[in-house]
């Protein structure tokens, strides 16, 4: 359900209350957030790891349309086999005039080294047309939310259009929001160049081929019931199919950003993106598997594995014996958004102010992957910094050759043909929501009502030429990169630097705190232990 202000203050009191029970802390957009080391087992494997306020995944940050979120973040990590310094990306917000708060290490801040504090303070759009949906937090420093430092992020609706559409839903709580991730027992600095999960886990639970039968989370519905599911992948590398034996499904949002309800009975999720999707609890009271067949690790469920529990009220506590019978997928192109906007640009590839093509390769000899010749090399200055402090150009941009300059108020589209190493890649771009008029897997054009998100994935086939367009009218570095993390880091990046002389302008124009400007020279005064 959306809440009032103060139904949701009554929420956020409740659960921090009885977190314990619950399994759930909800915070609010005004918090203090610890990052800290922590053991977790959350597969049955224990290994130390980096978590957000205690946990694992991060407590739901929740707010309301238009309010103005104030996250103090307090980085006491110690463990020197991860980083110590940290950043968060608010994933899916577009930080309109506050590009400085988004969150990538070396393109939008220096990290925030140990023992020291920044306050993230932006707002996602007002009361009445701001943005509201499912998103989520993450470090954005190297590999380092591979080792735990993942959350949601939800921004409720209080006049939710699809309540008022045939397909509505009854629930839509702290109850209903769902993380899958993957899960690894080593510390990710000391991944192998081969790295693969060795679990799937559900709401920060899960199992691996050959270990104990650990818990699993399940989830509760009460027949009758229809409730709205936040579906977030927050993954490092593999995709998942997502299905619930016996049940049918209908997605309502996709990144954000409302859409047509689309029916069936599984769906493919990729890193980064999330969907709503409103389920029925109309079957017969039991329990049933909930699957998340990866495409990379173990695949299948033997003995629990890439599973959890759907569990309806009055049902035994014992695992179930349902089997899948899935056969109707939710495809991309069967999602069409809700907003009325149409495509900008005119009907037929190419038809943009600025037309940009992306050719993905690897280059084998440095284990480097590329973006028209190019690999994305971390900056020893934020891109953002370099733009603040006089660049003119994005010729003037390190690193060379993955900085595109972009000017306002212009229709962009992006292509990036198929079939490269490693694909599908799942690319994310911040700043912004794209709409995607050719998907992977799918020949056609669509100009009219396609998909819109901030998460597309690249296909795998060289017949795929995956585009997608979008509008400058944000000022700012924006980072577009593949959300497999591990491609991330050898270089599988670039940064369109949108509207360089609003930047310099009215961004600099006191609008940038102290404490951002403060990041870089406690950060590149550490020794090499304490980054």
């Amino acid at each position: 359900m959306a809440f009032s202000s103060a139904r949701l203050l009554q929420l956020l009191q409740l659960a921090l209350l009885s977190a314990p029970a619950l399994a759930v802390t909800v915070l609010g957009p005004v918090t203090d957030l610890v990052i800290s080391n922590t053991v977790l087992s959350p597969d049955g494997f224990e290994r130390s790891s980096i978590v957000a306020g205690g946990t694992f995944p991060g407590p739901i940050i929740a707010a309301n349309r238009g309010d103005k979120f104030s996250v103090n973040l307090h980085d006491q990590l110690t463990d020197n086999t991860m980083l110590r310094s940290t950043s968060i990306h608010w994933h899916g917000i577009l930080q309109h005039n506050t590009s400085w708060e988004d969150g990538p290490s070396f393109v939008a801040q220096c990290p925030i080294a140990a023992n020291h504090s920044f306050l993230y303070e932006f707002q996602a759009g007002d009361a009445t047309t701001g943005q509201a949906g499912t998103f989520w937090y993450h470090s954005h420093l190297s590999t380092q939310y591979c080792d735990g430092l993942r959350g949601p992020l939800i921004i409720y609706d209080p006049e939710d259009p699809l309540k008022s559409r045939t397909l509505s839903y009854d629930v839509d709580d702290e109850t209903t929001v769902i993380s899958l991730g993957d899960w690894y027992h080593y510390p990710s600095p000391s991944a192998p160049s081969n790295a693969q999960a060795n679990s799937t886990v559900i709401n920060g639970l899960g199992r691996y081929q050959g270990g104990p039968a650990s818990e699993l989370a399940v989830i509760t519905v009460t027949k009758g019931t229809r409730y709205r599911f936040r579906l977030i992948s927050m993954s490092c590398d593999p995709s998942h199919v997502w299905s619930i034996d016996g049940h049918q499904m209908a997605i309502i949002e996709a990144d954000g950003v409302s859409h047509a309800a689309a029916p069936g009975d599984s769906f493919e999720i990729f890193a980064g993106q999330r969907y709503s999707f409103v389920l029925n609890a109309d079957q017969e009271i039991d329990n049933y598997w909930i699957r998340a067949n990866p495409s990379t690790g173990i695949p299948g469920f033997d003995g629990g594995i890439n599973s959890a529990i759907l569990r309806y009220v009055g049902a035994p506590d014992a695992e179930p014996t349902t089997t899948d019978t899935s056969s109707n997928p939710i495809l991309e192109t069967d999602l069409h958004s809700l907003t009325g906007t149409p495509v900008p640009g005119l009907p037929f590839p190419g038809g943009a102010d600025v037309n940009i093509n992306l050719q993905i390769t690897l280059d084998r000899a440095n284990g480097l992957f590329e973006v028209n010749n190019a690999p994305f090399i971390e900056p020893t200055a934020p891109v953002l910094l370099q733009i603040l402090s006089g660049a003119q150009t994005a010729q003037d941009l390190l690193p060379p050759g993955t900085v595109y300059g972009l000017p306002p108020n212009k229709v962009i589209e992006i292509s990036i043909p198929g079939g490269s190493v490693g694909a599908p890649h799942p690319f994310h771009l911040h700043g912004h929501n794209f709409w995607v008029v050719r998907s992977a897997g799918n020949s056609t054009y669509n100009y009219f009502d396609p998909v819109r998100r901030d998460v597309l994935s690249t296909g795998p086939d060289v017949t795929d030429n995956v585009t997608i367009r979008f509008v400058t009218d944000n000022a700012g570095p924006w980072f577009f990169h593949c959300h497999n993390i591990w491609h991330l880091e050898v270089g599988l990046a670039v940064v369109f630097a949108e509207d360089i002389p609003t930047i310099q302008g009215e961004q600099s124009n006191g609008q940038v705190p102290q404490d951002w400007d403060d990041l870089c020279p406690i950060y590149d005064s550490l020794d090499a232990d304490q980054l």
